[in-house]
């Protein structure tokens, strides 16, 4: 979806993505708010067979990487390869088997329950499906109090002076409190979910595919919500989607991972504009270009790549490069050797023996 779609979708042009894009170059210059070291996710399965031999699914295999305050790092990539489980990792909603993450300077990967407890008001998470995550038989006013009475936020009528405010901010009627899920559509509901995430005043939201359910012009309409709450509150957002053409709107720099490894990560627009993984090649290669028939697209077409082979399994990874049973330009050395994420150029960093460079 590009950037005119999701305007004109909700009816406001081009101005507001266009001015979330250009606030993105002050953002970048922040101080490092989330950091994760060779974070790991491992899940043990049943013995297989009769070797009896305990396998393991690597659904993050060492991921590094930094956020810093006040931007948005996107996270993309095909489905299965790890985005959500390395969102809730961030967050300690799910336990590391390995590495490390720091938050606002403090190591939160071995904190206990309690003493992680006065952190989690700092980091929320908007999760992907807006009606599943709604409890059905609690009114949408107790749900965005919740936060507030786990974290006792105050007494009953700062509670609800509070729920009335969260419900003004993201858009919601305060004659909407009492109403049940069910009774919300499914752009209300996801900003019932984003009230919610605001509540304790987080400096970071993990918002996991935040829209992926939602239609196209509700997409618009969430995201440019999404927009202005960062603008208001100096929120730090983890964005991940699968979505290309809406993560680039929304992104400052884009980590892209495939089989639980980030294989590149760059700006957003220097990723779009001259990709150095393949596979980044190839998800770029995929993404329409939609001309309106008054303006000449950027730049030539490109060429459409078409990956052959299937994703390897992530119980059986690939010796080597991950990527190299699908990689067009794979070498003797691609089988041999893990490449490691590595710089290569304008603060970028690749994962690739022999990163692809512009002509």
């Amino acid at each position: 979806m590009t950037a005119q779609n999701i305007a004109a979708a909700d009816g406001t042009g081009d101005a507001r993505l266009d001015g979330a894009d250009d606030a993105g170059d002050d953002r970048l210059d922040g101080d490092v708010l989330l950091r994760a070291t060779d974070v790991t996710k491992h899940y043990l399965l049943r013995a297989d067979g009769l070797a009896r031999r305990r396998r393991v699914l690597r659904a993050v295999d060492g991921v590094s990487l930094e956020v810093r305050a006040g931007e948005t790092l996107g996270i993309v990539g095909e489905s299965g390869c790890g985005k959500s489980t390395l969102g809730r990792c961030l967050v300690r909603l799910t336990e590391l088997t390995g590495g490390r993450v720091d938050f606002d300077g403090q190591d939160i990967s071995t904190l206990s329950m309690r003493r992680l407890r006065p952190v989690r008001p700092g980091m929320q998470l908007v999760f992907q499906d807006p009606q599943a995550s709604l409890n059905p038989r609690r009114r949408a006013g107790d749900i965005v109090a919740e936060p507030l009475l786990v974290h006792r936020y105050g007494d009953g009528a700062a509670v609800r002076r509070r729920v009335a405010e969260l419900f003004d901010v993201v858009g919601l009627a305060a004659g909407h409190l009492d109403r049940y899920p069910h009774e919300f559509s499914g752009g209300q509901r996801q900003r019932i979910g984003i009230a919610r995430a605001l509540a304790t005043n987080p400096k970071l939201i993990v918002a996991d595919e935040p829209v992926s359910a939602l239609d196209v012009s509700i997409q618009a309409q969430v995201l440019n919500l999404f927009a202005d709450l960062q603008e208001e509150f100096a929120l730090t957002y983890v964005f991940i989607a699968h979505d290309l053409g809406v993560v680039r709107h929304v992104s400052d720099r884009i980590a892209v991972m495939y089989l639980g490894e980030i294989v590149e990560l760059a700006e957003t627009e220097a990723l779009y504009e001259a990709p150095h993984h393949p596979y980044t090649q190839a998800l770029l290669s995929a993404v329409p270009d939609i001309d309106d028939g008054d303006a000449v697209a950027d730049g030539p077409p490109r060429e459409r790549i078409v990956l052959t082979g299937e994703v390897p399994n992530p119980v059986d990874k690939p010796t080597g490069c991950p990527f190299r049973t699908r990689c067009p330009y794979a070498r003797e050395l691609c089988a041999l050797e893990r490449p490691r994420l590595t710089p290569t150029g304008n603060g970028r960093r690749t994962a690739c023996h022999y990163p692809l460079t512009t002509a």
